[in-house]
């Protein structure tokens, strides 16, 4: 009776040793990938909030340099970093909770002074991320590029003209005056906008999306809502 050939060969071929594929390899190195994003964009939040980095592309770029991570892929995006921010300010920095609260606060009273304006809150301030040094930035609208100037100077508020460029969309960009001053011990960033730019939002520098805005009776009601979470905590 003929004797069957061992079909171990072709057995071992079809059976790596190592246990290993090609699926498992690429599942560990995005999983390495991800740890890799976490890392950059906690160490970009912590120099953002400690070294007072306001550039969110310099400070992922200055993490990276620290920690030894050149690979562009494992740059974590500005809205990583965004949120690594307020996780490290609730963290390790409380006296930031108080501080956007009475941004927060300054801002409503802003909101209804400029109201003539269709004011809106921006920024840092209404995104949750202000610290000591944040100003409260707010948009205002007008066709009459001299109009917010006289108002200022009607209200004997002493301010610095500036001027800031703006993404109105993907195609377009545009340069737009900028007011500073400060009151109630605080300081005050106000870009002054067409009117046609309420229906829609600038671009924001941080993920390119339209920026988030804030009515007078939107922060009213963000106000509110924080109380009563603070109330139930």
């Amino acid at each position: 009776m003929p004797r069957h050939k061992s079909s171990t060969r072709s057995q071992s071929r079809s059976h790596p040793q190592d246990g290993s594929s090609p699926s498992r390899h690429s599942q560990h190195a995005q999983t390495r990938l991800r740890e890799r994003r976490h890392r950059l964009a906690h160490e970009a939040a912590r120099l953002i909030a400690e070294g007072g980095l306001r550039d969110y592309h310099q400070a992922k770029l200055k993490a990276a340099q620290r920690l030894g991570i050149l690979d562009d892929a494992s740059l974590p995006r500005n809205r990583e970093i965004e949120d690594a921010l307020r996780e490290y300010q609730r963290l390790f920095q409380p006296d930031s909770i108080d501080a956007l609260r009475s941004r927060r606060e300054a801002a409503l009273r802003a909101l209804e002074f400029f109201q003539p304006f269709d004011p809106r809150l921006v920024g840092p301030v209404l995104e949750g991320t202000a610290d000591a040094h944040s100003p409260v930035a707010l948009q205002v609208y007008s066709d009459d590029a001299d109009a917010v100037a006289r108002f200022l100077e009607q209200h004997g508020i002493p301010a610095e003209a500036g001027g800031r460029r703006l993404r109105l969309d993907r195609e377009r960009s545009g340069d737009f005056p900028v007011w500073l001053f400060g009151a109630e011990g605080l300081a005050f960033d106000i870009t002054v906008l067409p009117r046609m730019q309420l229906r829609q939002a600038p671009l924001s520098m941080i993920d390119e999306k339209p920026m988030a805005r804030a009515s007078a009776a939107q922060l009213r009601q963000l106000l509110a809502d924080e109380e009563i979470d603070g109330y139930e905590g």
